[in-house]
């Protein structure tokens, strides 16, 4: 993928790193050195100019987790926007909640690997 990333926002994802969330930190742990089935994931990841959570280069795909925040209507609206800009780029985004973090990591593992089967390897 050409990296058309403003050269601000790599500062951007490297603050983000330094400042994780609570459920980035538990997603992350389940990620981390290919502990899922081998794939290799990024966190805070630049493409163009926004930030995936989690990227996994390999399949294309992007982890988002909302917040609170992300129930607002203009932030709900950005955010369509937003996934549109990325999938536009042949990008497959999946998306949680916090809360789905926190009580049913087991089924957010499991949409997680279902979609990485899918998906074909670069």
């Amino acid at each position: 993928m050409k990296r058309d990333t403003p050269k601000y926002i790599v500062g951007v994802s490297k603050e983000l790193r330094r400042n994780e969330t609570v459920a980035e930190k538990v997603l992350w742990d389940k990620l981390r050195g290919r502990k899922l089935n081998g794939h290799k994931f990024r966190r805070q990841y630049a493409i163009g100019r926004y930030i995936a959570d989690f990227y996994c280069c390999e399949v294309r795909l992007a982890i988002e987790i909302d917040g609170e925040i992300h129930n607002l209507d203009d932030r709900r609206e950005y955010d369509q926007i937003r996934q549109e800009e990325i999938e536009a780029r042949g990008i497959t985004v999946i998306r949680f909640n916090n809360e789905e973090i926190y009580k049913g990591m087991d089924s957010v593992l499991e949409k997680i690997i279902g979609t990485l089967a899918l998906l074909p390897s670069l």
